[in-house]
């Protein structure tokens, strides 16, 4: 702490110096401390490394102590994304969290369209899958989406709310 004092004390001492002279040279009390804290930080840094450095020195081995009272630091999330990332990169691995790691559609990058036509068809193999059947369905995927536009004579959609 000693040291980190001693360098701000003589920063703000080389800043009132310098604050002083141009005062004393008529430049004007705000633009003074403007260029004061502007020369004092350039000859701060030219001049005060020294103090400087051991200021930052004591400042590292103190937050070093309080981090080893502290303990270690263990971020879930961080571990999670971990082991997402190394069951991507390992096939074989299964990860208890995913469903389905298969799930994906591959993308055609000439056509943008998924490789396989039957990408969302249900899991169990079946085909026909009416739109008001959501048994089986995932409910966020496009079969749960209302279908707009579509209102029949009398201003209802397909699930029979009305629209104006």
């Amino acid at each position: 702490m000693r040291h980190f004092l001693l360098y701000a004390v003589l920063r703000l001492g080389l800043w009132a110096l310098i604050w002083w002279l141009l005062t004393l040279m008529h430049v004007g009390v705000m633009l003074a401390g403007v260029l004061a804290a502007l020369i004092a930080m350039l000859l701060s840094i030219l001049f005060l490394d020294r103090f400087r450095s051991a200021a930052a020195l004591r400042w590292k081995a103190a937050d070093e102590r309080r981090a080893e009272r502290r303990g270690p630091v263990h971020d879930e999330d961080a571990d999670y994304e971990d082991s997402v990332l190394d069951a991507a990169e390992d096939p074989d691995s299964e990860d208890p969290d995913s469903e389905d790691s298969d799930s994906d559609p591959e993308i055609d990058p000439e056509t943008d369209d998924a490789a396989d036509d039957h990408a969302f068809a249900p899991a169990d193999g079946s085909t026909d899958a009416g739109a008001g059947d959501a048994e089986g369905q995932d409910p966020s995927g496009p079969a749960a989406l209302p279908e707009l536009g579509r209102l029949d004579e009398g201003g209802h959609d397909s699930r029979g709310e009305l629209r104006g």
